[in-house]
């Protein structure tokens, strides 16, 4: 069966009015309608035929189809009720795609994915930190995620130590992946445009995460460092309720200056910090 492409201004916007369907503001929806990008997405998740993808918020099956056509099996989730019976029609023929209605914060994604596979999304912007970080706590069988993203967000997952948009976020997604920029994406080639740039992300996550005695201790002394991010180390660990003298203790250990800010801190250092402290 010979399929016309979804990701084309024309097709989408038929599509729209046919299921008399308009983006809704409040799931965040904008339709993907440059093909190219579609294919850039797909080549950064280096799809290969037979790999098995999640994909989270198929709209109307445009970055699917994409998935599909090189091979992919797509297992997808929607959690708008309107658009299960658009993607049986868009995706009519495709016997590799499977969809599931629901809340991926709900759904136990081990139990409708196989082990090593991908995560492939145009992820909602009101709501990306929450399921990629979800995503990543769970230690699912997962090998690599690749999401557009607003490129503001894009910018804080991916930065490096000693910058001012380094923060928790930064630490706390680099602690289980090795996280890269692929490429920008400008309004245009979305329907309805968005007010801002996007950005494609892939995720390559860690087998082996930076070794901590607990990972919740660690996450706290994170949140914790970052929450007074202008004051010292030392002084935003007080004020979250560290004892001082444990704090500078913990430091010496682990070889970092008492006068740090946590933006001068590497994930790697903030794992032997929350160590030494747990200690």
């Amino acid at each position: 069966m010979l399929h016309p492409k979804i990701a084309d201004i024309a097709a989408t916007r038929h599509i729209l009015k046919t299921f008399n369907l308009r983006a809704s503001k409040r799931l965040g929806q904008n339709f993907l309608i440059d093909s190219s990008v579609v294919q850039r997405i797909v080549d950064a998740a280096e799809i290969s035929a037979g790999d098995e993808v999640l994909e989270i918020g198929p709209g109307i099956g445009t970055l699917t189809q994409g998935l599909l056509e090189a091979g992919a099996n797509v297992t997808a989730v929607e959690l708008d009720k309107k658009l299960p019976a658009v993607l049986e029609k868009t995706l009519e023929g495709y016997e590799n795609f499977k969809l599931i209605q629901g809340d991926i914060l709900k759904v136990d994604v081990e139990k409708i994915m196989p082990p090593n596979f991908k995560v492939v999304a145009n992820l909602p912007y009101y709501i990306t930190t929450q399921i990629l970080l979800t995503l990543l706590e769970k230690k699912l069988p997962v090998t690599k995620i690749v999401t557009m993203v607003q490129k503001e967000v894009a910018e804080r997952m991916t930065a490096a130590p000693n910058s001012k948009i380094f923060g928790a976020m930064s630490v706390a997604v680099q602690f289980r992946a090795d996280v890269q920029i692929a490429f920008e994406v400008p309004p245009s080639a979305f329907l309805p445009r968005p007010e801002v740039t996007s950005a494609v992300v892939v995720c390559n996550v860690r087998e082996s995460p930076f070794k901590v005695a607990s990972e919740d201790f660690f996450i706290k002394v994170v949140r914790a460092a970052f929450g007074q991010r202008r004051k010292t180390l030392v002084n935003s660990l007080v004020g979250a309720g560290f004892n001082r003298e444990k704090i500078l203790a913990a430091l010496e250990i682990a070889n970092i200056p008492p006068n740090f800010r946590a933006e001068n801190l590497s994930v790697a250092e903030f794992a032997n910090l929350a160590n030494s402290l747990q200690k």
